[in-house]
């Protein structure tokens, strides 16, 4: 039991026990502890913690190239006008006649093709012996099934993952993939739309879809032919006319 013994002013201290000073302040022996005033509860502070989930974290530490949308915003404003010679028609009615069918055989079909008018509304108004009878040799031409998904197309002869791709966007409005061809290849890579140099157009593709936004893959294909077949040429590229010129790493080699 505490021993008590009494000060001077007659205040009564309890040895080895506490007592509560007017500031709000205890006492244990030689400690002061600061109490919270009479009446109030102490209030404690709630630190928040923000937690990323994967989502946020994947995208952070996904690759993208470096200015990669102001070079596409700059190359849909070179093809504003659409009037590289880009046909997705074109590019339907070729897949439909090089089935079964030699690529000369079909190259020379097309040549009269357009030489007759290959526009949809055109080939409506011409008769099936009119078409039949442009577009000989081709014997294996009349309409029929274009199958529906990728791995069934790619069977075909000569249609490759490009061309299957293009007829799913095309034909079945699906988009499945982006169809590389050798524009959409080699301005990938002057670019460096790609983590490292890739070999082959199925290669750039892989690449592309990697980090490129699904909603862009439907419109990369005409973009870039049409931009390759005008602009970024294959040799003597015409580097000095085109807006990426500042931003190019390709440009810059120049």
């Amino acid at each position: 039991m505490s021993s008590a013994r009494v000060t001077r002013s007659g205040r009564k201290i309890l040895q080895g026990g506490r007592k509560r000073s007017g500031s709000g302040t205890e006492q244990h022996g030689g400690e002061t502890n600061t109490l919270p005033p009479r009446g109030r509860k102490e209030v404690k502070k709630r630190v928040q913690v923000r937690y990323d989930c994967m989502e946020d974290v994947e995208k952070k530490l996904k690759w993208e190239p470096e200015n990669w949308q102001r070079q596409l915003e700059n190359i849909r404003e070179m093809r504003s006008r659409r009037d590289a010679p880009v046909m997705r028609y074109q590019v339907l009615l070729s897949l439909m006649l090089s089935s079964q069918t030699k690529d000369q055989v079909t190259s020379a079909a097309m040549t009269k093709l357009r030489e007759h008018g290959l526009t949809v509304q055109r080939i409506l108004e011409t008769d099936e012996e009119t078409l039949g009878k442009i577009i000989y040799p081709v014997g294996f031409w009349k309409p029929r099934d274009i199958p529906d998904n990728v791995s069934d197309l790619v069977k075909l002869p000569g249609v490759g993952p490009k061309m299957a791709h293009l007829v799913m966007d095309i034909a079945w409005n699906k988009v499945s993939g982006i169809g590389v061809d050798t524009h959409v290849h080699r301005i990938s890579n002057r670019l460096k739309w790609v983590k490292k140099e890739t070999k082959s157009p199925e290669d750039t593709r892989v690449a592309l879809e990697d980090w490129m936004p699904r909603d862009l893959w439907s419109e990369i294909n005409w973009l870039l032919v049409g931009f390759g077949q005008q602009m970024c040429l294959p040799v003597a590229p015409r580097c000095s006319e085109c807006l990426n010129k500042d931003i190019c790493p390709g440009a810059k080699k120049k």
